[in-house]
């Protein structure tokens, strides 16, 4: 799908560019209150770019330097394209009667870092705080939102990644570096994401309506694991990005959120009780004690059909493991789901090679569930694994095809549509 380029195409949605989707959730960032801090990196004539975007979307956008930063790009840039005094200097006179770093602190909606630089990052796991960027971060209770950009050896050392960790762990989300020709004239992992991904990303956590407030909603992600020994097992390809998608979006659309997760390499969502299991038979278990009562059950999970039958609690020899695997069938969840009074809201999801749409059509039937979102897996670029995604969903009323798109935002058009079934 190609995308526009800004400034604002008037075709799009409540003043936002055509590409970013009219299919989507009502967003704002009118009245939002963005601190934007920008340290030294050459990267750093693009968080002019970031700023310009999110003050063409009706943010009043607060730019704070480091002395680095302005090194690369002045404060009178910052200062013409957000119409706001820029500060540098810690003790700089403040232009209104405050604390300066607690004022804005307090009246942030979002504090984006954009680039962040590898000292930058350091002296946040430190908790160190020398100039206005780090001690304002400490007195906020806003998102903080980190774009590190640096040389990509800088990126990868296990220093960096362990302060990224921890900062994690805290709460900070962080955006991923692109991979690409760098500054120095290397290639590798560390380029500053397009500013457009940015502002993307600063929409999803402070631009969606809390439409979903008061509802509860579970959300299944990743494989299940069946055990034929201790060592080994069947299983499939799921990775969970769309689950967790999902279980974020959810979240930050003021739903309560639980998770019931399997085995997979992602950070649960902060905010979202998250349960974890291995096997179909832990999944039902689950699943039909959280999901009485709830508003919608989206699985999103990909459940092994069939299971070793008669696990050995020792590994097998090689010579034990029979040429022909004996299998049981696994427990129909979703069916089981259906039967719930009062039923909430279902959803599956359809993985195919072939045959994608007929699929779709037969588990909606078959399984008594509301939707199905249906993929060809065998595209690349999309469902297992990738952070995109593109589906066809499937109701009662007829299919309706959702173009390529991140997991991210395709988990709040799904979101849309669960709604629209509450009525």
């Amino acid at each position: 799908m190609r995308r526009e380029r800004w400034p604002i195409d008037r075709g799009g949605k409540a003043g936002f560019p055509r590409w970013f989707p009219a299919i989507g959730p009502k967003m704002t960032m009118q009245g939002r209150t963005i601190a934007l801090g920008v340290s030294g990196g050459i990267a750093a004539y693009k968080a002019c770019e970031v700023a310009s975007k999110l003050v063409q979307l009706g943010a009043s956008v607060h730019v704070a330097m480091t002395r680095s930063a302005t090194e690369f790009v002045t404060p009178l840039t910052f200062r013409t394209l957000t119409q706001n005094p820029v500060i540098v200097h810690m003790f700089a006179e403040p232009k209104h009667w405050s604390v300066e770093h607690i004022g804005l602190a307090e009246r942030a909606d979002l504090f984006i870092i954009a680039p962040a630089t590898a000292n930058i990052i350091g002296k946040l796991a430190a908790g160190v705080a020398d100039d206005f960027i780090t001690t304002t971060l400490l007195a906020t209770a806003a998102p903080v939102l980190v774009v590190p950009a640096m040389h990509h050896r800088m990126y990868v050392h296990p220093i960096v990644q362990r302060n990224i960790v921890l900062l994690q762990e805290i709460g900070y989300r962080f955006m991923e570096p692109e991979t690409g020709r760098l500054a120095s004239g290397g290639y590798g992992k560390g380029r500053f994401p397009s500013p457009e991904k940015v502002v993307e990303q600063a929409v999803a956590l402070i631009g969606y309506e809390h439409d979903l407030t008061g509802r509860t909603v579970v959300v299944s992600a990743g494989p299940t694991v069946e055990p034929l020994d201790p060592v080994r097992f069947l299983s499939n390809r799921s990775s969970g990005k769309m689950g967790y998608a999902l279980a974020a979006a959810a979240r930050d659309r003021g739903a309560r959120v639980i998770l019931v997760s399997g085995p997979v390499g992602l950070r649960p969502p902060l905010g979202v009780e998250t349960v974890y299991i291995e096997t179909a038979a832990e999944l039902r278990r689950v699943m039909l004690a959280r999901a009485p009562g709830c508003d919608a059950v989206v699985m999103a999970a990909a459940v092994a059909d069939f299971a070793p039958k008669g696990r050995s609690e020792q590994k097998l020899k090689k010579q034990a493991i029979p040429a022909i695997l004996e299998l049981e069938e696994n427990p129909d969840i979703i069916r089981e789901l259906s039967q719930l009074q009062p039923r909430p809201v279902l959803v599956a999801f359809a993985a195919e090679t072939s045959s994608v749409l007929q699929a779709a059509r037969t588990k909606l039937e078959t399984k008594g569930v509301d939707l199905v979102f249906a993929n060809d897996v065998s595209q690349p670029g999309i469902g297992f694994g990738s952070d995109d995604n593109q589906v066809t969903m499937v109701s009662a009323a007829g299919a309706e095809e959702i173009p390529r798109m991140p997991k991210a935002r395709l988990a709040h058009v799904i979101w849309d549509r669960v709604k629209s079934r509450w009525g």
